[in-house]
């Protein structure tokens, strides 16, 4: 046989041996692609908890001292002082004030205002303004 023969029988052996595979081997290997024993999708993992809930908060909370022990324990072997990880962890998971809009806020004020002209109308006893306003403002998270 010659080489161009020999060339053209491996191509052939090739190409019959790809197209068995397709047919013959186990799950595409794209299936696989990002699967592991580190992911979180496996069957019998757990699944996270809802947002919100007291689980989630719980586990955040967690990884957070985590990070924080992390930190603190950098810092020790560099020689400085090591973090407060309690006060540090309540200071992160302190929910931030919303900073006050103030064209929100006069926006409230008119819908409050229209509410007791409206209650003036029906003879009811109208509501203070700023007090009801700081109310509603407190309930929509600003």
């Amino acid at each position: 046989m010659d080489f161009g023969t020999v060339i053209i029988l491996i191509c052939l052996l090739a190409i019959v041996a790809g197209v068995v595979s397709l047919f013959v081997g186990g799950p595409s290997p794209y299936e696989s692609i990002g699967r592991g024993g580190l992911t979180f999708d496996e069957p019998g993992s757990r699944p996270a908890p809802p947002p919100g809930s007291a689980a989630s908060s719980a586990e955040s909370q967690a990884e957070i001292r985590q990070m924080l022990e992390a930190k603190s324990e950098r810092r020790e072997r560099r020689g400085e002082e090591p973090l407060d990880v309690e006060a540090e962890l309540a200071a992160l998971t302190r929910p931030a004030a919303a900073p006050q809009d103030p064209a929100l806020r006069e926006e409230v004020r008119q819908v409050v205002m229209a509410r007791n002209e409206r209650r003036a109308a029906r003879g009811e006893e109208p509501v203070d303004v700023e007090a009801e306003t700081d109310r509603q403002l407190r309930d929509l998270g600003g």
